[in-house]
């Protein structure tokens, strides 16, 4: 019998665990009707406003590639290379509410069993602006939106009230929470940043305020490398560049630690892991630490824009996985997510070498041998 790839997040019924996180691959309808007809669970869509936007000129995505064979890390494609992490500074869509809805609501009438998440962003310094987040909340869920995803993390905003400088502030998050709690009847997930001291601060602001869920994490604010020939930025506008968001490969071990952080602060919660995930066992990870989904962005980007090749991997993945543990009675994701959740312990808690077995902690690799110094 094949593996049941279902689940239910916040009441949401999935086909699988896996969603297009709100990136430039859920910009357009066209995308996401392609995303799912490739058999994506869910998508979220690139994050609606209600303030104009317009994006910086030239790319607003690049990729970092690193060479097998030197430390060598640039955004020059090159043989050999392999992909490092993305970097982007993208602001929201700069499509407005009113091109969005009927476009949301034709999504769900095509594809009516699969989980489409709108992700919505105002500002957050006085009632005005919190009636925008229920304005927004409201138009989407009245196209037939499935849950919302509340951007407090996009980490390039100018604005001191949008973005990861809301994601900051414990008592703004549980505000904004709370305004859209209070109109919205479908799920609410708050996506946060991973810039900020404890993660775990402003979840609980989150949860306080009433969401449904916790999304971590956002990319981590950044800087391109400058090219030692020209002495200019990687990307650049007239030689001018600002802090982006680092994704992809290369957070894939941080944002494990702040989901760490945020599963074992709140066990009873639900979560959905984001960050570098491109195969199933990175996936994995974040279901071992208490993940009830997963989002992809960066794998999906370079997979014909919206991953058909890396969402086919990814459900193969996990009904191999299934099937390979069903002598422990495991049917379907719940019954592993967690498992690893308490094996993240305080350093006090790791065992220590006693005093003959110390030798500096260093792996062999790369050190001279103490046998020789």
């Amino acid at each position: 019998m094949a593996a049941d790839l279902s689940t239910t997040f916040t009441g949401v019924r999935l086909r699988n665990p896996f969603l297009l996180s709100s990136a430039p691959p859920t910009e357009s309808e066209s995308n996401i009707l392609r995303a799912f007809d490739a058999g994506w669970g869910g998508v979220v869509t690139k994050t609606i406003g209600l303030h104009p936007v317009v994006n910086v000129l030239g790319p607003k995505t690049k990729f970092l590639r690193a060479d097998a064979d030197s430390a060598q890390l640039s955004m020059k494609k090159r043989p050999g290379a392999a992909l490092h992490s993305s970097w982007n500074w993208e602001l929201i869509s700069d499509k407005t509410l009113d091109w969005w809805l009927p476009r949301l609501g034709r999504i769900k009438q095509a594809f009516p069993q699969h989980a489409l998440v709108a992700s919505i962003m105002a500002g957050s310094g006085n009632d005005t602006e919190l009636r925008h987040w229920q304005e927004l909340a409201l138009a989407c869920e009245g196209q037939g939106c499935d849950a919302l995803e509340l951007n407090l993390s996009c980490p390039h905003m100018d604005r001191p009230d949008m973005g990861s400088n809301v994601g900051k502030d414990q008592e703004l998050v549980s505000i904004v929470t709370k305004v859209v709690k209070e109109v919205a009847r479908i799920p609410v997930w708050a996506k946060l940043t991973p810039s900020t001291t404890d993660i775990v601060v402003e979840a609980r602001g989150a949860l306080l305020g009433g969401a449904d869920a916790i999304v971590s994490s956002n990319t981590f604010m950044s800087l391109p490398l400058i090219d030692a020939e020209t002495l200019d930025f990687e990307v650049h506008v007239d030689g001018l560049v600002s802090t982006g968001g680092l994704g992809g490969p290369a957070i894939l071990p941080l944002s494990l630690a702040k989901i760490s952080q945020l599963t074992q602060a709140f066990p009873d919660k639900s979560f959905s892991g984001i960050g570098g995930i491109s195969t199933f066992e990175h996936a994995l990870n974040y279901f071992l630490l208490g993940c009830g989904t997963v989002q992809v962005c960066t794998a999906a980007m370079l997979d014909h824009a919206i991953g058909p090749n890396i969402i086919k991997a990814l459900n193969e993945g996990l009904a191999r996985f299934i099937e390979r543990h069903g002598d422990k009675g495991w049917t379907r994701l719940d019954d592993f997510v967690g498992l690893r959740r308490d094996r993240v312990v305080p350093q006090s808690k790791i065992r220590r070498a006693d005093e003959k077995e110390y030798r500096g902690g260093y792996e062999r690799e790369g050190y001279a041998d103490p046998a020789t110094t």
